[in-house]
């Protein structure tokens, strides 16, 4: 995992550190008075464990919380000493982060393009499919329809195979546009993959 996720990751760490602690103090603190002229808060009606015990857990907690959060920001700060330094300071950074932006967009059209391409593909390809089986519907109809033909059987059926031979032509036609309308598309999702690793790693794509 790289640097930039470690960082994410960690931030989202200490937000969940720092939701529980909030969390718990609001549930567990004890009340406190604003004025002495205020009554003391009553005693729960169904105490669910030992006064003594309660107050331990709740003054042991603060420190717990407390430490994680302590270890949680010192692991952010490892991760961002761990960083490169900059070459040629902040204004030469923001000009390489521009040129990637305008990369990774140029990436982004020419996916774009690709699926637009891909999706044609596969509609050319189901509408052939359509016709081709309409074609064989329509074919066995004329053939059922044929009035005895000239020359006996034997030449019928000779006439039948090289019609079924013209349709296992059409047949592997077809095929061969499915695979190539799959490998097109999987091409696509590999440069998709890679278009959304560069955006995510600000990396000059290969």
């Amino acid at each position: 995992m790289d640097i930039i996720s470690q960082l994410q990751e960690q931030v989202n760490t200490i937000a969940a550190l720092a939701f529980n602690t909030f969390g718990t103090l609001q549930r567990d603190a004890h009340p406190v008075k604003l004025s002495p002229n205020y009554p003391d808060p009553p005693p729960p009606s169904n105490p669910t464990e030992d006064p003594a015990t309660a107050a331990g857990n709740v003054s042991e907690q603060p420190k717990l919380m407390t430490a994680a959060l302590v270890k949680a920001a010192k692991q952010f700060d490892a991760l961002v000493a761990a960083l490169p330094p900059a070459e040629g300071g902040e204004e030469v950074q923001l000009k390489r982060i521009a040129e990637l932006q305008a990369e990774n967009d140029a990436v982004g059209q020419e996916l774009q393009r690709q699926l637009e391409a891909a999706g044609e593909g596969w509609w050319q390809c189901s509408k052939n499919t359509s016709m081709i089986a309409v074609a064989s519907i329509m074919f066995d109809a004329l053939v059922a329809a044929l009035p005895p033909a000239e020359g006996g059987e034997e030449l019928q059926l000779k006439r039948i195979a090289e019609l079924q031979a013209e349709n296992d032509a059409v047949g592997q036609e077809l095929q061969r546009q499915l695979e190539a309308a799959e490998k097109e598309l999987k091409e696509v999702q590999e440069l998709f993959g890679q278009a959304t690793d560069n955006c995510l790693n600000l990396k000059r794509p290969d």
